[in-house]
């Protein structure tokens, strides 16, 4: 068998790696005999008899999401989530963070000036995958307060400040 290394732009295939599919069942296992014979490992060996055919290793398998702050939203208790649908759960969880901001903002007389979301990502440490890590919601609220002596006291200026800056002479 021929072992030779051939150079495609940054990287390099086996010469009969690059044809391994169009292999039988026999040269495949020719092949994989020659290369333990001659110490070239199997780089995905190894992934595959420590993880499942599903492809979560056990980090992934026991990684747990939980909220950590004060409001009444999902995830209060640490709960696994599947690693394909992590993103969407994650994101609908933070959505959960913006509304009660609109919720709060409207109930005390406020207005969201700005809402963000950050999905954060990691790599897991056995697998090497990249999952989502958690999220993190960004709200500013201007509240309102007509009562305040400082906002009655604005309201005087801006009406000395505005008062005949826009007249009509046409009519």
């Amino acid at each position: 068998m021929n072992l030779s290394i051939q150079n495609f732009g940054n990287s390099t295939y086996t010469g009969e790696a690059a044809n391994k599919a169009s292999m039988t069942p026999y040269e495949k296992k020719l092949y994989e005999e020659k290369r333990e014979e001659m110490g070239i490992p199997d780089p995905l060996k190894e992934f595959k008899e420590h993880n499942d055919p599903n492809g979560e290793c056990e980090t992934c398998k026991r990684r747990k999401y939980q909220d950590g702050s004060d409001e009444m939203v999902s995830f209060k208790t640490a709960q696994h989530i599947n690693p394909n649908a992590a993103y969407t759960a994650v994101r609908a969880h933070e959505q959960e963070h913006v509304s009660n901001a609109y919720t709060k903002a409207s109930q005390d007389n406020g207005k969201v000036i700005q809402a963000s979301v950050s999905i954060h990502t990691a790599i897991c440490p056995e697998c090497g995958r990249t999952y989502i890590a958690g999220g993190t919601t960004h709200t500013q609220i201007k509240y309102y307060n007509e009562e305040s002596p400082y906002q009655k006291a604005l309201k005087t200026q801006d009406s000395t400040k505005y008062k005949g800056m826009n007249v009509n002479l046409g009519a």
